[in-house]
């Protein structure tokens, strides 16, 4: 009986790397498919099993070799099997310091944080009337951004032109997306995931702030019931 020789892990690596090697000194360990869906997850806000139905699969099944990737650069992912969306975030390391970090802090502006929270009051609502797909006009969102308007603001058309902006925003978020009419939106199911309860209160506290007395009543019962 002759022995065995232990295996190398070296050799393993390299006889996976060569396997899957795309291009001349490809050491990837990746197939074509899961670096595509490594890369979508980069590149985007989020994927999804409606808008990206194979990065989703491929992502289901190697869910722990792509998010071992994130991990390498300091991000991590969250996938939400309910509404069947994952996105990366930044990862927050256990001692309270940051880690390095390749995504940008962009801030929401005063429409779009409106705008966030009327969308998700919408599809709340109208998913508890059964409606799976909500819709909404463009006008309806930039007439309803108004209403928070104020005392003190007079540029009109400024405001108008920042709450189109705002809706544009969220478009290229994918938080609204299109369809064939290019005034009407569908409002996305992430909405529900990268707003959840405790972050609305907060933003309802920031409106109020912002607002002071001026925020009607109305207005301040309507966008608290969604919480």
């Amino acid at each position: 009986m002759t022995d065995q020789a232990p295996s190398d892990d070296s050799d393993d690596f390299e006889e996976r790397a060569t396997s899957f090697a795309l291009f001349e000194g490809d050491d990837g360990g990746l197939t074509v498919q899961q670096r595509k869906t490594l890369v979508m997850l980069l590149k985007h806000r989020y994927i999804s099993a409606a808008a990206h139905p194979a990065e989703w699969r491929t992502l289901q099944d190697s869910t722990r070799l792509i998010k071992s990737r994130l991990n390498d650069i300091f991000l991590d992912l969250h996938v939400d099997l309910h509404y069947e969306v994952a996105f990366k975030r930044q990862a927050v390391p256990e001692g309270g310091d940051r880690f390095p970090t390749l995504l940008h802090d962009v801030a929401y502006t005063r429409e779009e944080t409106i705008l966030l929270v009327l969308l998700r009051q919408r599809l709340r609502s109208e998913r508890a009337n059964g409606q799976e797909i909500v819709s909404v006009d463009r006008d309806y969102l930039v007439e309803n951004i108004g209403h928070f308007r104020p005392p003190h603001a007079t540029d009109r058309v400024g405001d108008a032109r920042r709450a189109d902006g705002a809706v544009e925003s969220l478009v290229k978020a994918r938080v609204l997306l299109k369809t064939t009419d290019p005034d009407r939106f569908r409002i996305a199911p992430v909405i529900e995931v990268l707003l959840p309860v405790h972050r609305l209160a907060e933003l309802l506290a920031w409106l109020r702030e912002q607002n002071g007395t001026a925020l009607p009543d109305s207005d301040l019962q309507n966008l608290e019931s969604i919480s």
